[in-house]
């Protein structure tokens, strides 16, 4: 939250700072001192109208998101064009900045179009001397976060989605949670025919994300939280999935078998699903019964869970979402960068401990701004090997 305030506090800092020293050069400058204020005033005017409205709504939730798309696209042009200018006020700095606020908007519409919606496939080979021979080349598709209420053209995405799917044959496919943004409501007749259409020999299974709680809801006299999910539970077993609702079911193949284990995302997460760490976590009924000598793959909505599933004896293979990399990710000299880093110790791709695997899926759909800016929406590939 702190991080969040200062980033909200930098615009106007800089505007005062830029406008108190180039004031004089600017022929209509009271005009830009308005439109600048205006601008600043953008996230006070969000929190006012959120605090006085009613219950939360799908398209609510689209407005929002949309509205601080716009503030993004005003202001960090802005802040380019300013940190260029600190490094001189000659005729090139000044070009050289208003390329800089230029590139910026073009990033920004880019990430709003062809990097929200364009689909990339990540190859993963996973090798465990557990894994049984007879699984040995086992396809497994997984994709997360697909918050089907805030797709822009849901039809047309989860036809790519489902189309790119069934392209990779997997031997089954895994869905992370975070089905639907607020309500189940979302997950409408068209979206069910839609992803009732995957196959795989193994079908469709999925877990339950913080979005699938009804946390999220308002009016809770309404719309009960426990009557969302229940709801939303019922919606994707009609689709043909298996919902891994704190359980675990076995995968057969020859005479060998592995598990399979679903962690259900708790309510009672909500405050801490940002946190590094989620300590003395309780599993509930989803590892009852699971001998730990059975190669084990786990699917938990939150990666912060991981430390406590290896504590546990299982997840040979974890694989989360959640986090979508915050839906901005910088790429240079071979690392990437994202300020999930700063909210997140694990926050995208692959991290290995205790000869074990996690991996972090960045999600199909979007949260508070409709946009991807280097995180294009992914379906992970990953093959196990001995």
């Amino acid at each position: 939250m702190w991080t969040l305030f200062l980033l909200l506090l930098l615009p106007p800092v800089a505007d005062w700072l830029y406008l108190r020293h180039h004031a004089r050069t600017f022929r209509y400058r009271k005009i830009l001192l308005g439109a600048v204020t205006v601008c600043d005033l953008m996230p006070l005017l969000f929190v006012v109208l959120f605090r006085f409205c009613g219950d939360s709504s799908t398209q609510g939730m689209l407005a929002v998101m949309w509205f601080f798309y716009a503030y993004l696209l005003l202001t960090l042009p802005r802040m380019a064009f300013y940190a260029v200018r600190l490094f001189g006020r000659n005729r090139l700095a000044r070009i050289l900045s208003l390329a800089a606020a230029i590139l910026v908007v073009i990033l920004l519409i880019q990430g709003a179009t062809v990097g929200r919606r364009t689909l990339r496939v990540e190859h993963v080979t996973i090798h465990s001397e557990r894994l049984p021979q007879s699984f040995d080349g086992f396809r497994i598709a997984f994709f997360s976060d697909l918050h089907v209420g805030t797709l822009i053209r849901p039809e047309a995405e989860l036809d790519a989605l489902i189309d790119t799917l069934n392209a990779l044959r997997p031997d089954i496919v895994l869905f992370g949670g975070d089905l639907v943004n607020l309500r189940h409501t979302e997950l409408d007749t068209a979206a069910m025919r839609r992803l009732s259409g995957i196959r795989s020999r193994y079908g469709t299974c999925s877990v339950i994300g913080n979005h699938d709680t009804g946390a999220y809801i308002r009016d809770t006299l309404r719309m009960p939280p426990q009557t969302n999910t229940a709801e939303l539970i019922r919606k994707e077993e009609a689709m043909g999935w298996c919902v891994l609702d704190n359980r675990t079911v076995y995968l057969r193949c020859g005479g060998d078998s592995i598990s399979l284990s679903g962690i259900t995302c708790d309510r009672r997460l909500n405050r801490q699903r940002h946190d590094r760490r989620l300590p003395d976590f309780d599993f509930g009924s989803t590892y009852r019964d699971v001998p730990a000598s059975v190669f084990n793959i786990t699917v938990s909505h939150i990666p912060q869970l991981w430390d406590e599933i290896l504590d546990a004896g299982y997840g040979d293979l974890t694989l989360s979402g959640h986090v979508h990399g915050m839906q901005c990710k910088i790429r240079l000299f071979g690392r990437s960068f994202s300020p999930a880093q700063w909210m997140y110790e694990r926050w995208s791709g692959r991290y290995e401990e205790r000869g074990r695997t996690l991996y972090i899926n960045d999600g199909i759909g979007c949260v508070g701004y409709p946009m991807r800016l280097g995180v294009k929406p992914e379906i992970t590939l990953i093959e196990l090997q001995r």
